[in-house]
């Protein structure tokens, strides 16, 4: 399977598979089809989500060892403002809350290799499958590296009729605290 455009990602981490995919569908024509190759396995999730933000159609991934293949149709030469989840906290103020749960959306070997103390993780592409897992009735501050991930998983939990989400901005790279691993 080819793409009519093919997009080089590899080696790069959240945000910057999402902005590099951002700018090359501006400069395609509607039913075009972008091919992007990713190493970051977060971008599995991340790049469906954004398109399914912004009226593209997600068509797949095609695994290839370390290599991801994405494709993402243009559905529209409309240009669909990306809003930002309205609810949010800073990643200090989440540092002296004392209730709540921390939702980490990040990818598993992200979450072991660090994570903020008694963090609960599931990550982005395994949300709609657990969500479930969640109480309803909890404050839910929601982390990942810089604040997309959490952004779209934020979206997704208020979508599912969550009323106390909180998007923790800018991610889990600017906690000042210890870090938890599981090695």
């Amino acid at each position: 399977m080819q793409g009519d455009v093919q997009l080089d990602a590899k080696g790069l981490a959240c945000p910057m598979p999402i902005v590099k995919t951002k700018k090359a569908m501006d400069s395609l024509q509607e039913g075009q089809i972008l091919e992007v190759l990713a190493t970051d396995k977060g971008s599995k999730a991340d790049l469906a989500a954004w398109a399914d933000s912004v009226g593209h159609q997600f068509i797949g991934t095609i695994e290839e060892g370390y290599l991801l293949k994405h494709y993402i149709r243009k559905c529209s030469n409309e240009s669909i403002e990306e809003k930002p989840f309205e609810h949010t906290i800073s990643i200090d103020e989440l540092q002296s809350l004392e209730s709540g749960v921390i939702l980490d959306v990040r990818e598993e070997v992200e979450y072991a290799f660090g994570h903020i103390k008694g963090a609960k993780s599931i990550p982005l592409g395994e949300l709609e499958n657990r969500i479930n897992e969640i109480n309803k009735d909890l404050e839910i501050y929601v982390v990942c590296r810089t604040g997309k991930r959490s952004d779209f998983a934020a979206k997704k939990l208020a979508a599912n009729g969550f009323k106390k989400v909180f998007n923790v901005v800018p991610g889990i790279t600017a906690w000042k605290g210890n870090l938890s691993k599981n090695l």
